[in-house]
């Protein structure tokens, strides 16, 4: 080994995850609904479709996040999701709240409305991965890094529309930057503990995460519905 060589420093896990992620990410990017948000263009049609299924999807992923923090090993791991589920429920949620009553609709309203097959599909997905820590870790980590790094994106051009532009700092705010490099650190803890096999799940299961995500927006863009 060279003295370049043992200088180097390690490639860390998050690393060689958002390696992978990246044409996923790409893809995401290039979508009309994120488009949409940044110029201002996006009808409010599609916004609050969003707005009403990211609100339910919100709730299953708090519990998701109770139920991963109960398989922590460690004490700041669990601290980190308890924290977590009270901030979904305090903050995201909160801002859906705020845009909904915008709206002029009434939450018993909304949770009356159907969920998509997309957000059915995807806290189905989350769930069916909390038995274990690691997996889910990273069945929930592309919510929160992807939303990161779109909002980071996003925030750099603005949006003329308040409501979008509201959701854009939301997401591009320090204080959540924070809570996903805490989520990240973890992550980079759990990757050289990992077996081979339980280390290519977990990329598996981030990719997946990250495709959802894609779908997620997609599914608001397109109005998508049961067929039958």
């Amino acid at each position: 080994m060279t003295p370049d060589e043992s200088s180097a420093p390690a490639v860390r896990f998050r690393d060689e995850l958002w390696s992978a992620a990246a044409p996923i990410y790409a893809q995401i990017l290039a979508h009309p609904f994120l488009a949409g948000l940044s110029d201002g263009s996006l009808t409010e049609q599609r916004f609050r479709s969003y707005i009403v299924q990211d609100y339910h999807y919100l709730q299953g992923f708090a519990r998701a996040l109770s139920l991963i923090g109960a398989r922590a090993p460690e004490d700041h791991q669990l601290g980190f999701f308890a924290a977590s589920v009270g901030n979904v429920i305090e903050v995201e949620r909160s801002l859906h709240v705020s845009f909904l009553t915008e709206f002029g609709r009434a939450l018993p309203a909304i949770l009356a409305e159907a969920q998509t097959p997309t957000t059915v599909a995807y806290l189905d997905f989350i769930h069916a991965h909390t038995a274990a820590f690691e997996d889910g870790v990273a069945a929930v980590l592309a919510c929160y890094w992807i939303y990161r790094e779109v909002g980071a994106a996003l925030v750099a051009g603005g949006s003329p529309e308040p409501r979008y532009q509201r959701w854009i700092d939301t997401y591009a705010d320090e204080s959540f930057s924070a809570v996903v490099d805490r989520l990240l650190d973890i992550v980079d803890e759990l990757g050289p503990r990992l077996e081979p096999a339980v280390r290519a799940r977990f990329t598996q299961l981030w990719l997946r995460g990250c495709r959802y995500e894609w779908m997620f927006w997609d599914a608001a863009w397109t109005g998508q519905r049961w067929p039958v």
